[in-house]
């Protein structure tokens, strides 16, 4: 089997509709891929609708969070997406995205570049705002040669000279939460570096003690990293028990990662489903719903 538990669609930050993203999971052969936009769950009817046979879809989301100054994202997997009150806390951080990009702008207005919030909006289109569509601007107006560069100090990284916050859970919160929905949680991309500033081992250790179901050990920003950080990350997870997933963070035409670039283990996904109470994995009957 191949699995892919992390991808998003134009939900958020995706270039892909819902049903082209399960249409183009299946053609790259996946077995199994999540759907993880960013703090909402509006991709998923879609994606239901259109599930091509023989392909499982995998309901969730990519929960901002913040701990002692540092950003860091929390994968949820297979919660009950109507629990209210991890459905307010979506909610929160989905109305701080639109005043967050705008400050951006004016931030980037302020170091001279000519973006406007009607670029930015325009790139968002029906999808839930966030820095990458403001990274593509920066592409749109030459200022970078692709998103990814972007996310430096420079401009849109935590910290940077264009960096607005918006309102974040704190993961010790987002763990109680998902878990009350019935979901599981799984750390993303815990070692990318090039975002900024990442999140220390000890406190993935008192994220784990709060009841932390694992960590994305195989990413595309942890494919550059040393051998041996790779190697330590693996083993940070058996360390703290905690299961070590692998996917793509596929974005469609934003970013360079393919779907199923990295994947995750049967015997780790079958213990993800496992644990899950809120809701089920979907199997595809043959979808049809137009792009």
């Amino acid at each position: 089997m191949r699995i892919d538990l992390h991808t998003h669609s134009t939900a958020s930050d995706g270039t892909d509709t819902p049903a082209e993203l399960v249409r183009n999971a299946a053609a790259a052969g996946l077995d199994v891929v999540a759907l993880t936009d960013h703090d909402t769950t509006r991709g998923y009817a879609e994606a239901i609708d259109a599930l091509p046979a023989g392909l499982t879809l995998v309901t969730g989301a990519e929960l901002s969070c913040r701990l002692d100054g540092v950003g860091l994202h929390m994968l949820a997997y297979l919660f009950d997406p109507e629990e209210p009150e991890l459905a307010r806390e979506r909610e929160l951080v989905r109305d701080d995205r639109v005043p967050r990009a705008q400050a951006m702008v004016g931030k980037l207005q302020e170091l001279g570049v000519p973006v406007t919030w009607e670029q930015v909006a325009r790139i968002a289109g029906d999808g839930s705002v966030g820095r990458p569509h403001v990274a593509e601007a920066l592409v749109e107006l030459g200022v970078v040669p692709t998103v990814s560069d972007a996310f430096t100090p420079e401009w849109l990284a935590d910290g940077g000279r264009a960096y607005a916050g918006k309102h974040e859970l704190d993961p010790f919160d987002a763990i109680r939460l998902v878990k009350a929905a019935g979901g599981v949680t799984v750390f993303a991309h815990p070692a990318a570096v090039k975002r900024g500033q990442v999140v220390p081992e000890a406190a993935i250790a008192r994220l784990a003690a709060a009841g932390l179901d694992g960590i994305e050990v195989a990413h595309p920003e942890h494919a550059g990293l040393a051998p041996e950080t790779r190697a330590r990350l693996r083993g940070l997870a058996a360390d703290l028990g905690l299961l070590a997933t692998g996917s793509s963070d596929y974005h469609g035409s934003r970013k360079t990662c393919v779907l199923g670039e990295f994947t995750t283990d049967p015997e780790i996904y079958g213990e993800i489903t496992r644990r899950a109470t809120g809701a089920f994995p979907v199997p595809g009957a043959g979808g049809h719903s137009a792009a």
